[in-house]
């Protein structure tokens, strides 16, 4: 291995084990866990508000387009497909935005806002569509939606689109007989390297969940089964020039961005009230403990020093050592905060004073990799998570797999046994694979690729020198902890 390759490796681990170590932070007394993956219903308030709960948010930059990032983020969890007769909408009294924060001081220095208005062609039905739509204007699509985005930067307020067409949920084959035909009339060319598309994909999110069946199925006999597998989320996909979300519009001087994003909604006084927020993957879910996610939801970055506690002295380890004789790091952990909260030194760390907050970090610089790594950084390819994070890095295994300890010289392939999504992803904008169709008879099959392991299996993973029972202990304690998912081992991808 070369040595700037083992530089980028060295950054990598350091990396992901302050976000896979600060997963466990504080997590002892929060009971049973509210959230079922990655920021689905991860809060109380939010669990019975899905249309305003942020799933996931993406960041990275475009393949296709060198120049260009694409920021997709999703809302409404758990979308079954035939989940009639009113189908999957986006709130008509909220605010969805997406911040970048390109001078770290934790604060939104270029906002995307997307609102939304419904159209009923007529209310003398209980249809969403009835008769065939063979487009966004066809009149048998009873119900429609509109979105308004605007990019506001400072005091300055700029419309990038008036009044387009939501893809709407692909309700079935007999309604809708060509639903790509409709996702490529939702994405739309609205200037110079400039992409827009929304409406509902498949769920891009991959793990198993069954983690909450007694740690999957008391044996681990219930893993390898992609949970999500099914299930459709309402979406927005942004594609805009690097210059729009640097500082200064300069990516080369200023390369890093922060993200995050969040959804207001209307109050009573006509106000809005911030009611969910998402940056980096399993952070509210895993992080907080339930006493605080709520708050944080409401929240600023600029607050986020208030979780200092839950990432100083994290608890799980202590447990670990308690329970299975692996020596817990010394506190403070000053390594977790300087790596996790304001990036790391030569990958996604910016330039200057930074105010320490949580946020989904991207370097704009970073050389798009010909044949990505789904470990993203911990697997040598460092334009993976979480440098930014795009639809097919495995957050959970590469989470998983510091836990157990690749930062203290445990190299390892632990995960969930789900090693990438059930459909594959486009290789264009918007990347979101299309919305898995009402008129499918079983949406959430067993996926034959990922069969759950064996009880004879698991028995040989217990057996295996290079896995001890100790570092199976870490992992199994880890999900119940965090919910991230552990299973079998799977082999690196170099």
């Amino acid at each position: 291995m070369s040595q700037s390759r083992l530089n980028q490796r060295r950054a990598g681990v350091a990396l992901m084990a302050a976000g896979g170590l600060l997963a466990t932070a504080g997590l002892a007394g929060l009971g049973p866990l509210s959230a079922t993956a990655s920021s689905h219903r991860e809060a109380p308030l939010i669990a019975g508000l899905p249309q305003y709960d942020n799933t996931d948010l993406y960041a990275f930059r475009s393949p296709e387009r060198p120049n260009t990032v694409t920021l997709a983020a999703n809302w409404i969890p758990f979308e079954e497909p035939a989940g009639g007769p009113n189908f999957y909408s986006f709130a008509t009294d909220a605010r969805y935005d997406i911040h970048i924060d390109n001078d770290a001081d934790a604060k939104p220095d270029v906002t995307f806002r997307w609102t939304f208005k419904d159209h009923y062609r007529s209310k003398n039905t209980f249809l969403y569509a009835n008769g065939p739509v063979t487009s966004l204007d066809d009149t048998n699509l009873n119900f429609y939606q509109t979105y308004r985005l605007v990019r506001i930067k400072g005091k300055s307020t700029k419309v990038l689109v008036k009044s387009r067409k939501v893809a709407p949920s692909n309700i079935g084959e007999a309604s809708m007989p060509d639903y790509a035909k409709l996702r490529n009339q939702a994405t739309t060319n609205i200037g110079t390297n400039v992409q827009s598309f929304v409406g509902q994909a498949e769920d891009p999110f991959f793990l198993d969940l069954r983690v909450f069946d007694l740690l999957y199925g008391g044996d681990l006999s219930e893993v390898g089964d992609d949970t999500l597998d099914g299930f459709n989320v309402n979406s927005v996909a942004l594609q805009v020039p690097r210059r729009w979300i640097a500082k200064n519009g300069n990516s080369q001087q200023n390369p890093v961005i922060g993200t995050w994003s969040t959804t207001s909604k209307k109050s009573v006084g006509g106000g809005y009230r911030q009611v969910s927020r998402l940056g980096s993957p399993l952070v509210n879910e895993v992080v907080l403990p339930l006493a605080v996610k709520d708050a944080f939801n409401a929240s600023d970055p600029t607050q986020d020093v208030a979780a200092l506690k839950y990432v100083t002295n994290p608890e799980l380890p202590r447990l670990i050592e308690a329970v299975y004789g692996i020596k817990a790091p010394k506190t403070p952990r000053n390594d977790l905060v300087s790596v996790f909260l304001t990036g790391v030194e030569g990958v996604n760390k910016p330039k200057g004073k930074i105010t320490p907050s949580e946020q989904l970090r991207l370097n704009l610089r970073t050389p798009i990799t010909a044949e990505p790594n789904r470990l993203g950084v911990i697997g040598g390819d460092t334009q993976g998570f979480p440098n930014g994070r795009r639809l097919a890095d495995d957050v959970v295994d590469i989470a998983l797999q510091v836990v157990e300890g690749e930062l203290v010289g445990n190299p390892n392939d632990l995960g969930d046994g789900v090693d990438a999504n059930d459909v594959e992803f486009g290789d264009s904008f918007p990347y979101l694979a299309l919305p898995v169709s009402g008129s499918e008879p079983d949406p959430h099959p067993t996926d034959p690729v990922n069969q759950p392991a064996s009880a004879k299996g698991v028995t040989e993973l217990l057996q295996n020198e290079t896995v001890s029972a100790s570092a199976l202990g870490v992992g199994m304690l880890a999900l119940l902890m965090g919910g991230a998912g552990f299973a079998r081992r799977t082999r690196r991808e170099n």
